[in-house]
């Protein structure tokens, strides 16, 4: 029931574009907050991703009918979104975007935990637990270069880590019940069914919910919403509706190393020998998860 096809190379390929997308993200986000209200941002950014995702299902024809139990699923899967991404928003504007970034490297551990207990077939092996605990060390030098951390920031790593585990838990269970749905449901209804208590969040308890409205705010604004949010999100699921939640989230590890980068691009960041460091196991350890025996390699057809 839950049979995951390996990974080919141009999934693979895929997957890590993705994530370099959802790595710069978190740049993008923290850009959007300069001029935006948290609660502010995440509304409209994912009002605009709803209307580009409906449209892309007319489209399609695809179908958005629900059943009842598929309405208490996507009822739970908003709840999870709205929190998450509320966690997400609001600490990212305590903190950094390079720790926001590296912060989400814990992803692929926590999924990799859960789904060894709640989805048959991704189930922990010495291989792909070597390559994710190196991939883990790759953050721990990126962390170990920041010093003298504020109590805010601080706080701002704690919010977003409840994000992550938030993350992290939406995975497992959009896996266990993907089989069920096609991409255009499983994508647009949490959002839908989400975005209105951001709004409600806004007026409760953003400080101002416009600040200021500039080209670099609606930039990083549309770059949420449209690539992240909507082709993002989409391409996303169809990667976990055929391939398993362990595979596609031991790619999880390039998110981080693409926010330093755009970091460092974009905000000026210091490149350090902690991040080279970082990079190095990093990959290395991305590369011992994806190994493929020759008997089980995947041939493009």
């Amino acid at each position: 029931m839950f049979q995951n096809d390996d990974m080919t190379v141009r999934a693979a390929a895929l997957t890590i574009f993705l994530c370099i997308l959802f790595g710069a993200n978190t740049v993008a986000i923290k850009l959007c907050l300069t001029g935006l209200g948290a609660f502010t941002a995440a509304g409209i950014r994912f009002v605009i991703a709803a209307l580009a995702i409906y449209l892309w299902a007319r489209l399609k024809k695809a179908s958005l009918a629900l059943n009842r139990e598929q309405f208490r699923q996507m009822l739970v899967l908003a709840a999870i979104f709205v929190v998450q991404l509320s966690c997400f928003y609001i600490g990212i504007g305590k903190t950094t975007a390079s720790h926001g970034a590296l912060i989400s490297n814990v992803l692929p551990f926590i999924v990799l935990i859960l789904a060894h207990f709640f989805i048959p077939g991704d189930t922990i092996s010495l291989k792909k637990g070597i390559g994710i605990t190196l991939g883990f060390v790759g953050v721990l030098f990126l962390f170990f270069d920041k010093q003298d951390l504020t109590g805010d920031v601080k706080t701002g790593d704690l919010i977003v880590l409840m994000a992550v585990i938030l993350w992290s838990s939406s995975a497992v269970y959009v896996k266990r019940i993907i089989s069920g749905y096609n991409v255009a449901q499983i994508t647009l209804y949490p959002i839908v069914f989400g975005t209105p208590f951001f709004f409600i969040g806004a007026l409760l308890w953003d400080t101002r919910m416009v600040v200021e409205l500039n080209t670099t705010v609606i930039t990083s604004l549309l770059y949420q919403a449209l690539i992240s949010a909507s082709f993002g999100f989409i391409a996303w699921n169809s990667l976990l509706q055929r391939f398993g939640a362990t595979a596609l989230h031991s790619f999880i590890f390039i998110m981080p190393l693409s926010g330093v980068i755009a970091g460092v691009l974009l905000l000026g960041e210091t490149i350090t020998p902690h991040l080279a460091a970082s990079i190095f196991f990093i990959v290395v350890g991305v590369i011992i998860v994806n190994l493929r025996r020759k008997k089980r390699v995947v041939s493009e057809s």
